[in-house]
């Protein structure tokens, strides 16, 4: 069956309804693209085609490329498992870090973040998209780093944010720079390393910042 425009307008959401379900299969189609040949090649026609969706709908909601992984990195933030806490900071970055390696093992997750990362480096409003994505994320995550202040575990004035970016920031290094394997070892390494140098204080924030 093909999806074709319908009674709802572009850009709104029915649970449950046809706007739900042509939207979904669009962003899967986009997704399965971006994983399998990079941004270069996501073209609307054929992600409509793809999605058994009508070209029209496509490019009345979506517009461009770019609208799409826009649209596809907000879905991905709004999926994304919430942030765990177990008690402890280094109990909650551990699952933090093995929360973004096994999406970043994943062959068809880690294929699909190269390619938005690659199409961030080149294209601004890809790159608004991505920053907002880790955005969400790193504020999902930062109440962990201020729970952890309020338990004394590490200096009042931490920059939680920060931590949780420096949680995550060495296995996207390990998947964009080396072949290594993005194991539970790395993760672990990462979460351990962040926990250390935010219990030292390597992480306040200065006057002024």
């Amino acid at each position: 069956m093909e999806y074709t425009e319908g009674e709802s307008d572009p850009g709104t959401t029915r649970p449950g309804g046809r706007t739900a379900r042509v939207r979904a299969a669009v962003l899967s189609a986009a997704a399965d693209v971006l994983a399998e040949q990079g941004f270069a090649h996501l073209d609307l026609a054929d992600i409509a085609r793809r999605a058994e969706v009508g070209k029209t709908t496509v490019y009345r909601r979506w517009g461009t490329a770019t609208g799409l992984v826009t649209d596809l990195l907000l879905d991905m933030a709004q999926q994304s498992v919430p942030r765990t806490e177990t008690g402890s900071l280094l109990g909650d970055l551990t699952a933090n870090a093995r929360l973004v390696q096994r999406t970043l093992a994943d062959p068809r997750q880690g294929a699909l973040f190269k390619a938005v990362i690659a199409a961030a480096g080149s294209d601004p409003k890809a790159a608004e998209a991505l920053y907002g994505f880790y955005t969400a994320r790193v504020e999902e995550w930062a109440p962990c780093v201020e729970q952890a202040a309020a338990r004394g575990e590490v200096p009042g004035g931490t920059d939680a944010r920060e931590v949780i970016r420096a949680t995550s920031a060495p296995l996207y290094y390990r998947l964009l720079t080396t072949a290594l394997p993005l194991d539970e070892a790395a993760a672990d390494r990462a979460a351990h390393a962040a926990a250390a140098a935010a219990a030292a204080g390597a992480y306040v924030r200065k006057a002024g910042t």
